[in-house]
């Protein structure tokens, strides 16, 4: 498997798709407000250095994730790192990094086994990993449209759909193990984004799920602060609340008012000393980013700045240690923060509206 796919011919992948009442924005919803924001000569000089770092750790089975928490987490690291190469432009075969591409998602594809899951299944909190590397997967898929990576990836994507929660008060959410209990908004968010991706790439995802999870995101608001919480009826947060109208917006209500309220709320609350502050920025800088117009006008400079405070230059190679409580390592940081700089580029397919 490892070199099955570094044939694939790359296209490509735009689309118009039609979303359910419930999980879409109204029928005519405004296209993306334009903006000004472009990426200038020196951060774009720190987006190539933080690919040229990421390659560089990239190891020989193709995962990301060379020590601690990070090589325990290899499956999560690969997925993260894939999409910021992605967010740069860079697709399997194709350009300066398409083989670290191509070994990334063969990696990925690999690692799932026969009954869809990855194969770090023992871990505590498995659904993290499974979410973020079926997006990055589902996002290749969508741009290559390769069918050797369709029987894989619908496997991973019929885990989420099986897991989703049923118990009373978490019907429609995802929690850290891949079975139908209980919920919460982060590990909620990644398993409905990936399906919305697999959805969106033409794999079949029953409409009925997709709207359970939208309501389910929807009852954590706290409607007093328009943050969201862990679960409903708790505390708000920074992270959760990104994490909430990222989703929501993926499944298409980009103007509904609670992505709104929400966007307020992340402006209202940025801190760089966030105990969450590179887990919180990669769904805010998306979401601020599906907002456009003036809201991502300002959110990038202020985000830009602190990023490239604190990037870490050797040579040409641009990395950023871990920080925070989930931090991780330096890998997870590098590949946030380059994701978000590259924003601009506007190469994501599930971040367009």
């Amino acid at each position: 498997m490892k070199s099955l796919l570094s044939a694939i011919v790359v296209a490509l992948y735009c689309g118009a798709f039609t979303f359910s009442a419930l999980a879409a924005g109204a029928p005519g919803s405004a296209a993306r407000p334009k903006d000004t924001v472009i990426v200038d000569a020196k951060t774009e000089a720190v987006i190539k250095g933080g690919l040229k770092y990421l390659a560089s750790k990239q190891q020989p089975s193709g995962a990301w994730g060379f020590s601690g928490d990070e090589q325990r987490r290899q499956v999560a690291m690969t997925g993260y790192t894939l999409m910021a190469f992605q967010a740069a432009g860079h697709l399997p075969g194709e350009g300066e990094f398409g083989q670290n591409v191509t070994a990334g998602m063969n990696y990925l594809l690999d690692s799932i086994g026969p009954d869809g899951l990855y194969n770090m299944r023992s871990d505590g909190q498995y659904m993290y990993s499974h979410g973020i590397a079926t997006i990055a997967l589902a996002e290749l898929y969508g741009q290559t449209k390769s069918p050797l990576m369709l029987p894989k990836l619908t496997k991973a994507v019929k885990v989420i759909i099986s897991a989703q929660a049923s118990e009373p008060g978490h019907e429609g959410g995802w929690r850290y193990r891949p079975i139908a209990k209980d919920a919460d908004i982060s590990v909620t968010v990644l398993s409905l984004v990936a399906i919305r991706a697999a959805k969106n790439g033409g794999l079949e995802v029953p409409q009925r799920t997709i709207d359970e999870a939208v309501l389910y995101v929807k009852r954590c608001q706290d409607e007093r602060t328009g943050g969201f919480c862990y679960q409903p009826n708790r505390d708000p947060g920074f992270a959760r609340t990104a994490a909430a109208i990222y989703s929501l917006q993926v499944c298409g209500l980009y103007d509904d008012p609670m992505v709104k309220k929400g966007s307020a709320y992340l402006f209202d609350n940025l801190r760089e000393d966030h105990e969450w502050f590179t887990y919180g920025n990669f769904y805010a800088a998306c979401a601020q980013y599906m907002i456009g117009g003036d809201t991502w006008q300002k959110w990038y400079p202020k985000t830009k700045n602190i990023l490239l405070s604190q990037v870490v230059k050797q040579g040409d190679l641009a990395y950023w240690e871990a920080r925070g409580r989930g931090g991780v390592g330096p890998t997870f940081c590098t590949a946030v923060y380059t994701m978000i700089l590259a924003m601009p580029y506007h190469y994501i397919p599930l971040y367009q509206r």
